[in-house]
């Protein structure tokens, strides 16, 4: 019997992850075109 065990990961990820994970993108980039501009972030839609 080994001593290590090893997981079969998947990396099967769904489409509205994908969709939330680009929407942070955007929302954190232009939260930091705003900080870099000297104003405040909207966060938020």
């Amino acid at each position: 019997m080994s001593k290590t065990a090893s997981l079969d990961l998947t990396t099967s990820t769904s489409f509205f992850a994908r969709f939330m994970a680009s929407l942070d993108r955007a929302l954190m980039a232009s939260a930091r075109i705003s900080a870099r501009n000297g104003d405040l972030p909207r966060f938020g839609l």
